[in-house]
């Protein structure tokens, strides 16, 4: 019983050692360590997972050495997260301790590759740079640093919905709750389908996410109707006032989708849920502007014809 306690020991000091190896991004030797704990520990599940996951990144980033400019290296290391999400959805249990190690290696990998360019006065105006850098502080808890380059990003591409996403996202980690709400609002009312959820982090829009999945919206389907429960449910519930150039081009933009949705039967399931949030900030804008309550009735009632639900859970 003793010898098999030692070795238990022994199993698990090797695997937390792999872990730092992981997050001082030596993947390498974090395999050797977790092979060696395996042997000594066949039967751990943590191990076993521990090893398939170091193994996929050390698979799918074998041809990094062969990339000459930084920028596409530490470019590689972030889009293969998509990848990976679709990786782990094989297992039946994740781990925290190697999912966390596994994350810390990927992002100080890519911060790694990414900071020797920001030396340069040309890079330090890169929206694209500056996201990927913000992301990686971020995936890394330094949330302050991350909002430092977010905020940069934003100031170059101010309706930018990808990068409005992670300042609230950051926000909402931060417990700037009514911050995180107007600025994930904006955010999807620019454009849903450019947010990327895998990317996100707070339980503010993880929860929304997964209650709008659990109703069976999937993919870009959940992405367009997420903005029209989010304020329904009062997580998107922080208004503010459109300028009147604004108005005019949502006014505008419902124009179109409205005449769309009417003459395109097939694609009306599709367009709905970006015209009923429209509509949404149509009636905001009548009310904070004060504008003749005609205007809202009418509105409204667009509401009612296109989605009855959606019109009573509005007015309810």
């Amino acid at each position: 019983m003793e010898n098999g306690q030692v070795t238990l020991s022994a199993s698990a000091g090797l695997l937390k050692n792999a872990y730092d190896k992981l997050k001082a991004q030596d993947a390498v030797t974090a395999l050797a360590l977790l092979e060696k704990a395996l042997d000594l520990d066949c039967e751990s599940e943590e191990i076993t997972h521990a090893l398939k996951c170091v193994h996929w990144w050390l698979d799918n980033t074998r041809r990094i050495d062969e990339i000459k400019s930084p920028y596409e290296k530490g470019a590689l290391m972030i889009s293969q997260l998509k990848q990976y999400h679709v990786f782990l959805g094989q297992f039946r249990k994740l781990y925290d301790d190697c999912q966390y190690a596994i994350r810390y290696f990927v992002y100080s990998k890519a911060l790694f590759f990414f900071e020797g360019l920001l030396g340069s006065p040309a890079n330090q105006h890169d929206p694209g740079l500056l996201l990927l850098v913000g992301r990686c502080y971020k995936g890394l808890g330094n949330y302050d640093e991350a909002l430092n380059f977010l905020e940069q990003t934003v100031r170059i591409k101010r309706e930018d919905a990808e990068t409005l996403a992670e300042v609230a996202d950051i926000n909402a980690l931060l417990a700037e709750t009514k911050t995180a709400k107007a600025l994930f609002r904006e955010a999807f009312f620019i454009d849903p389908l450019k947010i990327d959820l895998r990317f996100m982090e707070s339980a503010l829009i993880l929860g929304l996410r997964d209650k709008v999945g659990r109703m069976g919206f999937k993919d870009n389907e959940l992405l367009e109707w997420l903005p029209v429960y989010g304020y329904l449910w009062g997580v998107f519930s922080v208004k503010r006032e459109l300028k009147q150039m604004e108005a005019g081009r949502l006014k505008q933009s419902i124009f179109a989708l409205q005449a769309e949705y009417d003459s395109n039967p097939a694609r009306r399931e599709t367009i709905k849920p970006r015209l009923l949030n429209q509509y949404f900030w149509l009636v905001d804008y009548y009310e904070i502007s004060r504008e003749d309550p005609s205007l809202i009735e009418e509105t409204l009632l667009k509401i009612k014809v296109t989605d009855p639900e959606i019109y009573r859970m509005y007015t309810g």
